[in-house]
Order: structure tokens, then C-alpha cells, then sequence
């Protein structure tokens, strides 16, 4: 049976990679640049300190320290505006799917590659409910490491392999795996694929997703 259902956040559970994209755009405008899907492919998922060079690099400038670090600045406090003032849309199936995990007794977390303030921003509309909620600067190693997943299920006090991870992005997709959870891939970016494999069930959205699906799939 299953233990735990584990969320990433953004471009899974909220609309939020519209609001990414804008502040993605206004970033390579700022440095001479084109925002392309191509980039937005490379860097979905990602923490800001591992997008933040990738995109730096992408338009040759070079990641020095102090550029990222601007850049980064830069990135978190209008996302942090965007988050705040623009509404956040949970995407197809979200919300039904929140509430027969909750009914069903199952612990839920939240678990985002983005910052603690973004990840509250976000909480603040009112998403849940979580019992645990993990951000990227909370952990050492982001995805596609383990260690999110992997934390958010020991504040919950379960085992990772009775867990299912919701996920959108490649690196996600391979934190939950590392962490021995099972996953369900809902692709949500032009140039990302993802294929069907034992314990990663692929979707297009979560509509019509129920818990007896997730059973199964552990």
C-alpha cells in the first residue's frame, strides 16, 4: 500500500511555468539575448543555482560568481512579485486529486526545486494540504539528486519505495527515482519526453488519476 504521495510544485501542481517563462524572457532580454525553448528545456526543474549559470552560459557570458549571483537576486525577487500578485491556476486534476489523497488518509508533501520563499508564496494561496513541504535551499543536493525526496520522506516517517512522486521535469523525474519512489511523469514543457518504465506511469495530465492507481503502482 501506499504510504506517502510526494508533490513537486511548479509546472505539476500550479500553472507557475508561464510566470517563469515571463521572468526567463525579461532575464535573456537583459543580457543580449533570446529566451528559446530550447533553454527553457535545458533548465525546467532546476534550482537557481544550477539554471541560473545554464543560462548565463547559453548566452556566452560567463558564469562568474558575482554574475550569478546578481542574476539569481535578480530572478528570486521577481518571481517572488509574480507569485504574490498574479494568480496561480492549479493545473487539470490537481485539485481532485489533493482531495482524494487527503480523504483516502495518505500524508502528502510538497516538494519544489524553488526557494523557501517562493514555496511559501505559493502555500499562500491556500494549496494543500501538506503535511511536510520541502524547498531547493533546504537541501544540499536539488534534483536530480535524491536528497529532496528523500528528506520529505523522513519528516514524514515512511518508506520511499511505498511512495509515489508526482513530477513534470526530467530532473524531478530522476530525484524520485534515485529516492526509490515510484513516479508519475506529467510532462509539461515543449521538448521534454518522457517514457513509460516499471513504476513510472506517463500521463498528460492528472485528471482522472485516483488512488487505487497509485496502490498500484507500488
Amino acid at each position: 500500500m501506499i504510504q506517502a504521495v510526494l508533490w513537486d510544485m511548479d509546472g505539476l501542481m500550479i500553472d507557475s511555468e508561464p510566470l517563469w517563462t515571463i521572468a526567463e524572457t525579461e532575464l535573456a532580454t537583459s543580457l543580449g539575448g533570446t529566451w528559446t525553448p530550447e533553454i527553457k528545456a535545458l533548465v525546467v526543474g532546476h534550482r537557481l543555482d544550477v539554471a541560473v549559470p545554464a543560462i548565463l552560459g547559453f548566452y556566452d557570458i560567463e558564469p562568474t560568481p558575482a554574475r550569478v549571483a546578481e542574476a539569481s537576486t535578480w530572478m528570486l525577487a521577481r518571481m517572488v512579485e509574480l507569485f504574490t500578485t498574479q494568480k496561480l491556476p492549479l493545473l487539470p486534476g490537481v485539485a481532485e486529486l489533493l482531495k482524494a489523497v487527503d480523504a483516502a488518509g495518505v500524508p502528502m508533501a510538497l516538494v519544489s526545486s524553488s526557494s523557501r520563499l517562493l514555496v511559501d508564496a505559493v502555500l499562500g494561496h491556500g494549496i494543500g494540504p501538506f503535511a511536510v513541504t520541502v524547498a531547493g535551499d533546504e537541501v544540499v543536493d536539488a534534483k536530480p539528486a535524491p536528497e529532496p525526496y528523500l528528506t520529505a520522506a523522513a519528516h514524514l516517517g515512511v518508506d520511499p519505495a511505498r511512495c509515489v512522486v508526482l513530477e513534470d521535469s526530467p530532473a524531478g523525474i530522476a530525484s524520485g527515482e534515485a529516492a526509490g519512489c515510484a513516479v508519475v511523469a506529467v510532462p509539461s514543457v515543449l521538448g521534454v519526453n518522457v517514457d513509460s518504465q516499471p513504476r513510472r506511469l506517463v500521463r498528460t495530465t492528472l485528471t482522472g488519476l485516483d488512488v487505487d492507481t497509485l496502490h498500484s503502482l507500488v
